[in-house]
């Protein structure tokens, strides 16, 4: 059975950069997108990015342009390297893998994907 971790959240200032790790163990995630996700204390999960099986990746218009997301196939791992950080970034940061293989990115849905990690805090202030 798939088991996504993610690691790499940390308390950082306003400006700052950040890079999360989202590592698959009992799976193979190879033929599934993986999405980033965010949840802030009293607001809904919210999509951050989706990447497919080549490397695309589809943003969220709020972190468009700072967040890079990017995948290692041989490694069953993927990663979002999260740059000019802030106070509204702040959040817990959950991966997923799509229900579906080989399903078209765009802006994630939680209920489109599964095998949810832990999530790492990222907090963003000074």
């Amino acid at each position: 059975q798939t088991r996504l971790v993610e690691s790499g959240g940390s308390l950082v200032q306003p400006g700052g950069s950040l890079r999360l790790s989202c590592t698959s163990s009992g799976g193979d995630l190879y033929y599934f997108s993986v999405a980033w996700f965010r949840q802030a204390p009293g607001k809904e999960r919210e999509g951050v990015s989706a990447t497919n099986t080549d490397g695309r990746t589809y943003y969220s218009d709020s972190v468009k342009g700072r967040f890079t997301a990017s995948r290692d196939n041989a490694k069953n791992t993927v990663t979002l390297q999260m740059s000019s950080l802030k106070a509204e970034d702040t959040g817990i940061y959950y991966c997923a893998r799509s229900k579906i293989p080989l399903a078209p990115i765009g802006l994630p849905r939680p209920n489109d994907y599964t095998d949810w990690g832990q999530g790492t805090q990222v907090t963003v202030s000074s």
